[in-house]
């Protein structure tokens, strides 16, 4: 709850499909495209983008961007313009590089010395400066502020030892992530194939489904025969809302061919000798959806555990477990279960207050939170609640629900965040404050139970956390033959997986 109201959020979220056999295809891939990326929709609000290929030799691109919601970025007519498509990519946007236009929506899409191609790009380049500069001195111009269009023209630089009539586009995208470390998940479309590109850390999320039939979506028994495409994203949890079936994770380092004929791992860039793999750990706290599968478990199940995880580490006598809905809710029962303790709602949430319509009058203003939840007083009136947050970023969004509740009749608000304080800012791709708004580094940190209205306050540990987290991640490594599992805390201990460039 309290990254939402911070302006805490994921950059974007990147989509792809290919239609398998012969072309042109039946598969409606503008509909799978935009139906996957509306899937995607909490990882970018600000604007969104499609580019479709016919696949043929020059291919013909067709675009569409637009600022806003899916939803209203793609009018009937923007899908009627892409519907001759055999294969395309897309993106959702939340901006941490460069300004909210249209201009820096994504994908790009550039002429190269041997053909178009368009990428579109999840992450931030912690070596974006000495990138801009290199780029810059090969006098290509760049005309906006985005990591991204950064990344499209390396890829269109020729790369050493490549021969002038045949692009070796593996040996590009090689090329490119050794000139920057993390942090992306790319997809780069050339031609009839798309190319999809995780850096040697795993940072950021990507994952493979499988198009098949929805009589055999939930078949055991369906075979790659089946297969009616092959789709490529940020996250699992736009599979089924396309009749896909989870397929596997690209791994950190790796460089995946989708085609018609299906996918084709390419190469491994692997990482310095000594580093661990570095995850996004705020990916299983906050920012996936919860039926997202990541390092073969699922989200919903890895937050559970970290509420389980907290009770252990701050108990709390109460009556009641109750979260401010709704992302921390599985944490909330978890927490409940563990505790031996009734989980009950004690408020409800309006989902059609927006920040926009409402003028910010006095009256208003002085209502607060009121306008965004109703309390159920018959719940937990003259009883000791303890309310499960994901996060306290600024502290000043769950201080006017501690007085809520109170006002409607608790005898005590206890607030236990499944997730240990962020102290740091992110430079791979996440928006985070500055150091000096973070409440965990301002004085009144010291009292935080005080300063916001509570009668304790007690957060999950950074072990906790990694230990939630980590629990389910064995039988993961070992259907990949690794042994070495890491993820990225650096916004909880300041340790970056890289070092940083200024």
């Amino acid at each position: 709850m309290e990254f939402e109201e911070s302006g805490i959020g994921e950059e974007c979220g990147v989509f792809g499909c290919v239609a398998a056999g012969e072309w042109p295809t039946q598969l409606e891939v503008a509909q799978v495209l935009t139906l996957g990326l509306v899937a995607l929709q909490h990882r970018g609000q600000e604007s969104a983008g499609v580019v479709t290929s016919n696949g043929a030799s020059p291919p013909i691109y067709t675009s569409h961007k637009g600022m806003g919601l899916v939803s209203s970025a793609f009018p009937p007519e923007a899908l009627l313009k892409l519907r001759y498509g055999n294969l395309g990519i897309c993106h959702t946007r939340y901006s941490t590089t460069g300004m909210s236009e249209l201009q820096n929506c994504q994908p790009f899409v550039v002429d190269t010395l041997h053909g178009r191609i368009a990428v579109a790009h999840n992450g931030e380049l912690v070596n974006s400066r000495a990138l801009r500069k290199k780029v810059m001195r090969h006098g290509v111009g760049l005309s906006t502020c985005s990591d991204s269009e950064l990344i499209t023209h390396l890829l269109a630089l020729t790369p050493p030892m490549e021969e002038l009539d045949s692009p070796d586009w593996v040996a590009r995208i090689k090329n490119l992530m050794s000139e920057t470390p993390t942090s992306y998940s790319l997809l780069i479309m050339f031609k009839d194939v798309i190319y999809a590109v995780r850096d040697p850390y795993g940072n950021r999320p990507l994952c493979l489904g499988r198009l098949v039939p929805i009589s055999r979506l939930h078949s055991s028994g369906a075979g790659e025969e089946d297969t009616e495409g092959w789709v490529v994203s940020s996250e699992s949890c736009s599979f089924q809302s396309i009749g896909a079936k989870y397929y596997r994770e690209v791994l950190p380092g790796e460089v995946v061919q989708i085609s018609r004929h299906g996918v084709k791992s390419l190469s491994f860039v692997p990482r310095p000798e000594g580093d661990l793999p570095a995850f996004c750990i705020f990916e299983y706290v906050y920012f996936a959806r919860p039926d997202s599968i990541f390092e073969g478990q699922m989200v919903y199940t890895v937050r559970q555990r970290c509420g389980r995880q907290l009770a252990i580490e701050a108990p709390t006598d109460v009556d009641l477990v109750s979260t401010v809905p709704e992302s921390a809710t599985p944490a909330a029962l978890g927490y409940a279960q563990q505790a031996g303790l009734p989980y009950m709602e004690v408020l409800c949430k309006n989902r059609y207050v927006g920040r926009t319509f409402i003028q910010p009058n006095t009256r208003l203003r002085q209502l607060g939170v009121a306008k965004k939840f109703g309390v159920l007083t018959d719940n937990f009136a003259g009883k000791r609640v303890v309310l499960i947050d994901d996060s306290i970023v600024r502290g000043n969004t769950i201080s006017p629900i501690i007085k809520l509740l109170r006002e409607a009749g608790a005898t005590e608000v206890h607030i236990r965040v499944a997730s240990p304080p962020i102290k740091f800012p992110c430079y791979m791709g996440i928006n985070i404050p500055t150091k000096e708004e973070l409440i965990a580094n301002k004085p009144e940190f010291k009292d935080i139970a005080g300063h916001i209205g509570a009668d304790s306050v007690k957060y999950l540990t950074v072990e906790g956390l990694l230990s939630a987290v980590q629990e389910g991640v064995a039988s993961f490594q070992e259907e990949n033959n690794s042994k070495r599992v890491g993820h990225c805390t650096a916004c909880l201990t300041g340790k970056y997986p890289v070092e940083l460039e200024w």
